[in-house]
């Protein structure tokens, strides 16, 4: 049931006092880099002006911004002749972030992935299929050393080529995988092509999902499909990619691994800390990262803290299943709207696919979103009238939700384009 149970089973306190230790730590080698050691200067602080965790509040903010303004060695902390891996965010909101690793970061952190799938139930009998992207990206590099820790056999399938994914499924009898949530649902429909059920043609019983955000609503579709137990993951580039939180088999938020991270949540508008329960961004420090830490790095990503024990018997805290980012959030007519408000909505309609895209347009200072959402075969070439009425719902339903009307447009399976990597959910077509 854990695979180190002391750390993750640890009293409150004591849990405490080895953030304070590591903080510590990890303020003096941060002191080292060329961007916070002029940053203690300018700020006057130092490692000894840290004296309790809420004293972490009097180190600045690290934004996505400094680290692109000190591209490419501005935050490292050793000789760069210590670091042995850079990985790189995805860099679609502007230049790519790099982070760089020790040997020791490396083994830190295969460590957590081997803790979090050890959690969700993958054992060393199990076969990973690993189909998620290699290179920069940190997800599939990260899972495949977190399985191999465990001892698992690990096939590095990378993302795509649909069919030969499944060949390995059932040649390789292949027991958990790593997928993304948009490309598992594409997935089924390359089944349904095969003629061949994933509930009996394949042995798979856990998948790990990650690299997007998905709605509780997707995550429980993709277990209908294929009968496995799919977990929940989240991690971002900065804080060394995936295994900064994961669900247990409770499937009741994810844990997010305070020997590791220091976690704030704060009001996004005022940058002031609110209480454990209540929605903000999520604020995280680096606690076991010598090669390049990080200091209250703000994420954007918008959760809470749950404040209630978890069943399972680990301490540390659990943050909600991701709302979006706040440069995610769409502004329509006055209206702050998320991506995956629209998802949770079209998931919830019987006769309605797994994608969609929406495309947002301005006309004569006037803002409009059009949803183009993909039906069934059968479906779309059936009878209009009854097309007509799922358009209507689909209408009186995202209305209810985001509190403005759309335009929303019935297309056939497979019309919008899918790719190997994160699903295009939004087109912003707008000139400012």
């Amino acid at each position: 049931m854990y695979w180190e149970k002391d750390l993750e089973t640890m009293d409150r306190k004591k849990l405490a006092e080895l953030q304070l230790s590591r903080l510590k730590d990890t303020l003096a080698y941060a002191e080292k880099s060329y961007y916070y050691g002029k940053t203690y200067k300018e700020k006057k602080i130092n490692a000894d002006s840290i004296r309790s965790l809420h004293d972490i509040q009097k180190i600045p903010f690290t934004t996505k911004d400094d680290l692109r303004e000190h591209w490419p060695y501005g935050f490292i902390a050793v000789d760069k002749d210590e670091l042995v891996r850079m990985h790189s965010s995805s860099g679609t909101t502007g230049r790519a972030t790099v982070i760089f690793h020790t040997a020791n970061d490396l083994a830190v952190w295969s460590n957590l992935l081997a803790r979090c799938m050890y959690m969700a139930g993958m054992r060393k009998s199990d076969v990973f299929q690993n189909m998620m992207t290699y290179g920069l990206f940190t997800g599939g590099l990260g899972f495949h050393y977190g399985a191999e820790k465990i001892g698992a056999l690990v096939i590095p399938a990378g993302a795509g080529n649909s069919k030969r994914q499944i060949q390995l499924m059932r040649d390789f009898v292949t027991t958990a995988v790593h997928v993304i949530p948009s490309y598992a649902l594409h997935l089924s429909t390359v089944f349904e092509e095969l003629k061949l059920d994933p509930r009996k043609d394949t042995s798979v019983k856990i998948a790990f999902l990650g690299a997007e955000p998905h709605t509780e609503k997707m995550r429980r579709k993709i277990e209908e499909i294929y009968g496995y137990k799919a977990f929940n993951s989240y991690g971002l580039s900065e804080m060394n990619g995936p295994g900064v939180a994961f669900e247990c088999p409770y499937q009741d938020g994810m844990h997010i691994w305070e020997d590791s991270f220091l976690v704030e949540i704060i009001d996004p508008a005022t940058l002031q800390p609110v209480a454990d329960g209540e929605e903000g961004e999520l604020v995280m420090t680096t606690l076991q990262r010598a090669g390049m830490p990080i200091l209250r790095y703000r994420t954007k990503d918008l959760t809470r803290i749950i404040p209630e024990l978890c069943s399972c018997g680990r301490t540390h805290r659990r943050i909600e299943r991701i709302k979006g980012r706040t440069d995610d959030m769409l502004i329509i007519k006055g209206v702050n709207i998320f991506p995956m408000q629209i998802e949770k909505k079209l998931m919830e309609i019987p006769g309605v696919g797994t994608n969609f895209l929406i495309i947002l347009e301005r006309k004569e200072f006037n803002d409009s979103m059009t949803v183009k959402v993909e039906v069934s075969k059968e479906l779309f070439s059936g009878e209009l009238k009854q097309l007509e009425m799922l358009r209507k719902k689909i209408i009186e339903e995202l209305k209810s939700e985001i509190l403005i009307t759309p335009k929303v447009d019935l297309v056939e399976q497979d019309i919008i384009p899918k790719g190997e990597g994160k699903a295009v959910r939004v087109i912003d077509k707008r000139k400012d």
